[in-house]
């Protein structure tokens, strides 16, 4: 009597959890906490940037201050003081007084006449300092302003930030159409270690010949960026995307294995089917 052969234990594929828990995978696991991590702090930052915990109280910008007290020589004017009514003391320079032009007063084009206030023995702001319809009456204005020598007065204005430099919109390459301190100060004289301010004063009186130039008070911003909680926000999607890409990389793995085992499993010959070698072995017996 032959015993029966005892049954060859079943095998099964991994589950999705063992895979997961395997080495491999927990140390890709941790590599994509650090990377979320960096993401979430990126998040926070730029939601702290979103909120403006002190904004400036309204109509801030039209108390007159002292120009020495809101802005240094050389440094960027701040978007808070955009549009700050600032009053100094200065000097012109008789020669570097410049026409610019397509300049807009109250929805008419016109011109601008600009100088070189010396505020201080080496420092200097350039000054709007009033519109004219044409340019014949522009220039006008600014010869009477040179044959008036280096006159010394009190200015009052608008800090408004540089409009940049640009190539000239005509024939004349001297033609400027942009407010650029910078574009200025290329034309200006004695600029040997000169210190200038980077936004430019418009004044809000102008003098004989020219226009006052009109420059209403800035609207009140916002004290919420959302531009800034937007990218907040995209910083939160990446950290989660992190954590949904370690889910479908380590899904994919075991996707293989289970695809492997059974098409290994299905290579098995069935227990009850004789095979051909079998049955050639069993004819010679016979």
């Amino acid at each position: 009597m032959t015993g029966s052969e005892p049954l060859a234990p079943q095998a099964f594929p991994p589950t999705l959890r063992e895979v997961m828990l395997r080495r491999r995978w927990i140390g890709v696991l941790a590599l994509c906490l650090v990377v979320a991590g960096v993401f979430a702090w990126l998040g926070q930052w730029q939601l702290a940037r979103a909120i403006d915990t002190d904004p400036p109280p309204p109509g801030m910008t039209e108390k007159v201050r002292p120009l020495a007290d809101v802005i240094e020589p050389g440094t960027y004017l701040d978007e808070s003081l955009g549009g700050q009514r600032v009053t100094t003391h200065g000097t012109w320079v008789p020669e570097d007084f410049i026409v610019v032009s397509q300049r807009a007063n109250d929805g008419a084009e016109g011109y601008w006449v600009t100088g070189q206030l010396r505020v201080a023995e080496r420092t200097s702001i350039a000054v709007a300092l009033g519109w004219a319809a044409t340019r014949e009456q522009a220039d006008a204005a600014m010869t009477a302003l040179e044959a008036a020598g280096p006159v010394a007065e009190d200015v009052t204005g608008r800090l408004i930030d540089d409009e940049g430099a640009a190539v000239p919109p005509g024939a004349d390459p001297w033609e400027l159409d942009r407010m650029s301190p910078a574009a200025l100060l290329s034309r200006w004289h004695d600029i040997d270690q000169l210190d200038v301010y980077r936004p430019y004063l418009a004044s809000v009186s102008a003098p004989a010949g020219l226009v006052d130039i009109s420059s209403p008070a800035p609207r009140e911003s916002s004290p919420i960026n959302w531009l800034n909680i937007f990218y907040a926000a995209e910083w939160a999607v990446f950290a989660g995307f992190a954590f949904y890409l370690w889910y479908r990389l380590a899904k994919d793995a075991w996707e293989r294995e289970v695809e492997e085992f059974e098409g290994a499993d299905g290579d098995e010959p069935d227990p009850g089917e004789t095979t051909p070698d079998a049955a050639a072995a069993e004819d010679d017996d016979r």
